[in-house]
């Protein structure tokens, strides 16, 4: 699918986010391993989330959809083990967190499990990940000398661990803790830097026994079942973060995204925008189960450039391209560095986004673990292609809007995967003007 975006005058309207994708992931998986049943309402859905509800129908959990709009599903638990092997092989689709998070629970099953997914799934590292089941007792194996899916998975009778995570990773600390829910003894995770905490929450919520530090999680092993638990899924703040960086450097703009998570191991984009300088408020903060929530409004605003490091970019990972596009059109040179997880994505983020905002105009130099953005450059429209990641798909949308010409987009229809409804909302604001 080919899209066309031209810059248009003003910016007006609100927006409901889509559910959070990492937060419906976990609700699907934790109440379809707990005992009773629950209602997911808001769930994601974007390609990635169904990914998981159908792996986790194929493992035998009954998950019902009741609403298309919103999306809302009825999970009714198996309980930790009443899973049962799937006829074919399990496919994740595009998601790395499906195929992640159902292989610390696969771990545990007493059959045999073969996950696998599309292209890009499949160049994704998942040595990672195999290592550390390896050592809690399980038998996994990968392609490309145990670094690649498809993944074959034996479970079987795991034992605790104390494992020091490599990177920070939410996927890969929320599969460890989900395997070792059913190991003997404790575990112990020891992050580097924070990530996102879902996991932890929900857990917590359903009754499973977590000890939190400073940089360490324990889990006890369940010795009674998780509570089915309903989750209203708060709005995504990935995706709420091209509406607010659309609105920053947007010359006449004015949006508010309504009901949208603002966890604290995920509001990097927050914090970032702000020091740029933006005219970005928070308001009615509430909260749903376990996560805050707020809605945010975001106005044109005059952007100044930032150095971005450290311990800020596990909260921000998946929207540093918005990052960059914001730099762009800040004043002054900003510099992304600690970012080499983006290089093993969906696709390489730096050198895709590099190579085409460099078609647009901008100034850009590539570093190993990041970029650096000379600011302050007028961009213009460009055929241009997301090389069919969701991420950069829409943050080329959203750089259209500001470019002088029209911005022709390839393989748009990768936004599907995050966020259905992305091009009827960037629309709707156009309309509204």
């Amino acid at each position: 699918m080919i899209k066309r975006i031209g810059p248009c005058p003003t910016l007006r309207g609100e927006i409901i986010s889509p559910g959070d994708k990492s937060i419906s992931h976990r609700a699907a998986i934790l109440n379809g391993i707990a005992c009773g049943k629950a209602t997911i309402s808001n769930f994601s859905s974007g390609a990635d989330c169904l990914s998981t509800v159908s792996c986790l129908k194929a493992l035998g959990v009954e998950l019902k959809r009741i609403s298309s709009l919103p999306v809302a599903f009825e999970v009714q638990g198996v309980g930790g083990q009443g899973l049962h092997e799937a006829e074919d092989v399990l496919q994740a689709g595009n998601s790395a967190t499906t195929m992640r998070l159902l292989a610390g629970l696969l771990a545990t099953q007493s059959f045999l499990s073969i996950i696998s997914g599309d292209s890009s799934l499949r160049s994704r590292p998942m040595g990672r990940l195999i290592h550390p089941l390896r050592l809690m007792g399980a038998s996994v194996w990968g392609r490309g000398g145990d670094y690649l899916a498809p993944l074959v998975i034996r479970g079987g009778e795991l034992h605790g661990i104390t494992y020091s995570l490599p990177v920070p990773s939410a996927q890969l600390k929320s599969a460890l803790m989900i395997a070792a829910l059913f190991a003997s003894g404790k575990t112990e995770i020891i992050e580097a830097a924070p990530s996102r905490d879902h996991t932890e929450r929900l857990l917590q919520t359903m009754g499973a026994r977590i000890e939190k530090s400073d940089r360490s999680i324990t889990i006890i092993p369940q010795d009674i079942p998780l509570r089915s638990t309903d989750v209203c899924i708060p709005g995504d703040i990935s995706s709420a973060a091209y509406w607010l960086v659309a609105g920053a450097i947007h010359p006449d703009a004015r949006i508010k995204v309504r009901d949208v998570g603002i966890n604290p191991t995920r509001t990097g984009i927050i914090d970032v925008l702000l020091q740029m300088g933006a005219r970005l408020k928070v308001e009615n903060q509430h909260w749903e189960g376990n996560e805050p929530v707020a809605d945010l409004v975001i106005e044109s605003s005059e952007l100044v450039s930032i150095c971005l490091s450290g311990e800020l970019v596990p909260r921000l990972i998946d929207e540093i391209p918005l990052i960059a596009l914001a730099a762009c059109r800040a004043s002054g040179t900003t510099l992304i560095q600690d970012a080499t997880e983006l290089r093993v994505k969906e696709v390489d983020r730096i050198s895709t986004t590099l190579k085409e905002f460099s078609k647009m105009g901008a100034k850009m130099e590539e570093l190993p673990d990041g970029m650096l953005i000379h600011g302050g450059n007028q961009l213009h429209g460009s055929h241009c292609s997301s090389y069919r990641d969701h991420r950069l798909a829409m943050t080329l949308a959203v750089a259209g809007l500001v470019a002088c010409g029209e911005t022709i987009i390839h393989h748009a229809e990768a936004a599907d995967v995050s966020y259905p409804n992305f091009w009827q909302d960037i629309d709707k604001l156009r309309q509204t003007a």
